[in-house]
């Protein structure tokens, strides 16, 4: 890594790369450098990777990369060697920590109405990003996260704390031991899972088609204890203020790359089904990705490609396993296809990253 005086900009601090890419407002990495001293994790070198400063996580009107803050959570994870680093930073997370956003949505009437303020607002506090709320076939509700931006694989760390902080926003209407029916997450299971059955206080399943909390439709009545119409309007026109400029929009090949990442452990998905989840017909889809100069198959072979790569370095996972997430039906397949994109075996390549970490 260079040293932090060749990094250095005009201001004595590092500059956050990824130009032009999806922002989120730095409140969301509010308490980060205190929770990385905490577990004795070397501050300089966790945001150095990262390519921020130390001093923007948490400013309420700064926008950071998205991918430099995915990245501030990964290396965080990494060099502090606590794999659930975001699990629990999420769980401790103050809502109104979360600056404009949190703040609006604390000051909604309802529990109901505050997680649709979330959803509302979530463009203007991060982009390139969904949220959801519907019933399930079950008869529960489910709040729906994920980043839908391609160029962002690693973001385990983004998802569990994310989760952890829905989670305090409803339990601020439901009380601090309230817990969620179920929680999913979209990344494979973690060797420290049981942790996460502790922090939600409800059974947890990963590898599923995006990350949410289950819970009982009840729960929407409940009213939100600090609600305040006039703080709600006025975050809401703060926000709205601080996004004047045009937001970074999802592009469809975006869009139907994050629908493959979700579909692909049950079986590389037919282009005519991801078209309907993601509401476009065939034709514009098809189109769209021939304007950015892609095709389908390409698409896909890219999205497995990256996401091996990163699978592929979490010892937890067995190579028989990465090969079924990928939507491999046959581990000799999938072991050809990491040959192909790399040169190795997936058990040299896993060696391989293995030493270049450890260098």
């Amino acid at each position: 890594m260079a040293s932090a005086d060749s990094d250095r900009t005009p201001f004595g601090k590092w500059t956050a790369p990824d130009k032009g890419g999806p922002s989120i407002l730095a409140a969301a990495a509010t308490g980060i450098v205190a929770d990385i001293e905490r577990q004795h994790g070397d501050i300089d070198r966790i945001f150095g990777n990262a390519g921020i400063a130390p001093e923007m996580a948490g400013l309420p009107t700064l926008k950071l990369s998205l991918n430099a803050f995915c990245r501030l959570f990964e290396q965080s994870s990494r060099l502090t060697r606590n794999d659930n680093f975001g699990l629990w930073f999420g769980n401790q997370f103050d809502a109104r920590d979360l600056g404009l956003w949190g703040y609006a949505a604390l000051s909604a009437p309802t529990l109901g109405e505050a997680l649709a303020t979330l959803i509302e607002l979530l463009p203007l506090h991060q982009e390139s990003t969904s949220m959801h709320l519907q019933p399930e076939h079950t008869g529960l509700m489910r709040l729906d996260y994920r980043i839908e931006c391609p160029q962002i694989v690693e973001r385990r760390q983004d998802a569990e704390l994310s989760l952890g902080m829905f989670l305090n926003v409803m339990r601020e209407a439901l009380g601090v031991s309230w817990s969620p029916e179920e929680v999913h997450f979209e990344h494979p299971k973690p060797s420290g899972w049981r942790d996460h059955q502790r922090a939600f206080g409800a059974p947890v399943f990963f590898s599923q088609p995006s990350n949410a909390l289950l819970f009982k439709p009840h729960c929407l009545a409940m009213a939100m204890p600090a609600k305040d119409a006039r703080l709600l309007l006025a975050m809401r026109l703060c926000l709205v203020r601080l996004n004047q400029s045009d937001a970074a929009r999802v592009c469809v090949s975006d869009l139907v790359s994050s629908a493959v990442r979700a579909r692909l452990p049950d079986g590389c998905p037919p282009l005519e089904l991801i078209a309907a989840e993601i509401r476009l017909s065939l034709k514009t889809v098809k189109r769209e990705l021939r304007r950015d100069g892609l095709s389908y198959k390409d698409l896909v072979e890219k999205t497995r490609h990256d996401l091996a790569l990163s699978y592929i370095g979490k010892h937890q996972l067995p190579i028989s396993e990465i090969a079924l997430l990928l939507g491999y039906s046959e581990l000799s397949a999938f072991s050809r296809a990491v040959r192909r994109w790399t040169g190795h075996s997936p058990r040299a390549l896993r060696a391989q990253l293995d030493s270049q970490r450890d260098a």
